[in-house]
């Protein structure tokens, strides 16, 4: 579970929902029509840009932004030397056995102990890496795409409730019901696009970034195990996937 992604999120809005309560009637911030044109248009004019599977499958890359759990680069290094260890003594055959946190490295150590060539290994990793990384970055562009749509249709909401109110001058009553869609619609499109389809966007852009670096991370270090390379060896290599910091440190930025 992502802690920030979360009391970000449930923040930002009781922060509006309790500024609106406290500031007297809370009933008036709430319009069937504005909802309608900012949620469903939204939705709508998204689902023109990307094909269905493309806007059903973005719905279920966002819960990376809320529960998913990244192995660290301190980890997977500290598990392929241990590995690369395994190997030096035993063969490669003797890491069939071997129990590893990433499913990624598991499927790598596979091919290693099926014995397939390093080119072969390579290929076929940095296949299912770059498959990875397009569906991962279509799933981010689905809710930037919402982050762009939602303004523009409470703006159209804006225009709507202008036309509206300007064609019923001469009913008072008319006025403020037309007014409130006019205001509302603004609102509610610059409340979807900042304080969630954007973050997600963002967030599920550095889950993208941070899974690319692990596999790259991953790929490189099989390869060197599979080439006999000193464990220590792979490990100093393998250190450069670390920031600057924590290459010298060993802790943490």
């Amino acid at each position: 579970m992502d802690i920030a992604t979360l009391v970000g999120l449930i923040g930002s809005f009781g922060v509006i929902i309790s500024a609106i309560i406290l500031g007297g009637n809370a009933g008036v911030f709430v319009n069937p029509p504005s909802m309608l044109i900012v949620l469903g248009g939204t939705l709508l004019v998204v689902l023109m840009k990307f094909t269905m599977a493309q806007f059903i499958a973005a719905t279920k890359t966002a819960a990376k932004a809320f529960m998913f759990r990244s192995n660290s680069a301190d980890d997977l290094i500290a598990e392929t030397v241990q590995l690369a260890d395994a190997a030096r003594k035993g063969g490669l055959l003797s890491l069939e056995e071997k129990e590893v946190s990433n499913d990624f490295m598991q499927r790598g150590i596979q091919l290693l102990v099926d014995g397939h060539d390093p080119e072969v290994v390579k290929v076929l990793l940095a296949k299912d890496k770059n498959q990875a990384e397009v569906r991962h970055e279509k799933g981010a562009k689905v809710f930037t795409a919402m982050g762009d749509v939602a303004p523009a249709m409470g703006m159209i909401g804006t225009l709507v409730g202008l036309v509206q109110m300007l064609s019923n001058m001469d009913d008072p009553k008319a006025i403020g019901p037309a007014m409130a869609v006019a205001l509302l619609t603004t609102l509610y499109g610059a409340m979807i696009a900042n304080m969630f389809a954007n973050p997600i966007a963002d967030k599920l852009t550095m889950r993208r970034e941070e899974e690319v670096n692990n596999k790259a991370l991953i790929i490189d270090g099989l390869l060197a195990i599979q080439a006999g390379q000193n464990p220590r060896v792979i490990e100093s290599m393998l250190k450069n996937y670390l920031p600057e910091s924590q290459r010298r440190s060993g802790e943490p930025d």
